[in-house]
Formats: C-alpha cells, structure tokens, sequence
C-alpha cells in the first residue's frame, strides 16, 4: 500500500525552527521527485520545495529561499524539509507530494500543521 506519512509539525515562535519528515511506504521515493506544499486558510495551496530524481537537486519559492532545506536519506525512505527563521506567514499545513514512475503516479500525504506565533 504506497503511503505517505507527514510529521514534525507543531507550533513555534517566530525565529524558530521545526523539520519536517514524510516517510514513504509502498515505492521508493528516491525515484520519485519528492515535493512540498503548503496551504494555508483560505489561499490555494502552493509549491513549497521540490528534490528531483536526477542530481537530487532543490528547487525552492522564493518567499522560503535561503531558509528552508529540502533533503532525503534513501536509507529510510524518507524527505524532510528543514525550515529555519520561520514566520508567522509560513503557518500553512504542509504536505508531501510524490510523482514519478512508469506509467506516472502521483501521491499526497494527509499533511501536517506548521504554526507560528509572533
């Protein structure tokens, strides 16, 4: 059964940091490009932070450059996203999302809640 499953998220003051984890069961997200969204109350949901397949390379928004690191360890099957300095305007559930695979398939996780206070 292909899953993936968000956590680390929580509330943390302005300045502060969390570190997301997505675990992925099912297929092997290092042949996947692996991504990042985030919505938050009422805004669509926006791209976040992507790590292809080839080169493992980041992609980041502008508004998260410089603060946020995306990375995997193949080993567990696992993203994460690091996100530094955060902001109140960074509060938004975040959300996995995989794509890749013969013939193409794409997966969301059940997202987890980044808050933080000012």
């Amino acid at each position: 059964q292909v899953q993936l499953v968000e956590s680390g998220g929580g509330l943390v003051q302005s300045g502060g940091s969390l570190r997301l984890s997505c675990a992925a069961s099912g297929f092997t997200s290092s042949t996947y490009a692996m991504k990042w969204y985030r919505q938050a109350p009422g805004k669509e949901r926006e791209l976040v932070a992507t790590l292809t397949t080839t080169g493992g390379s980041t992609n980041y928004a502008d508004s998260v450059k410089g603060r946020f690191t995306m990375s995997r360890d193949n080993a567990k099957n696992t993203v994460y996203l690091q996100m530094n300095s955060l902001k109140p305007e960074d509060t938004a559930v975040y959300y996995c999302y995989a794509i890749g695979g013969f013939p193409v398939q794409q997966f969301w996780g059940q997202g987890t809640q980044v808050t933080v206070s000012s």
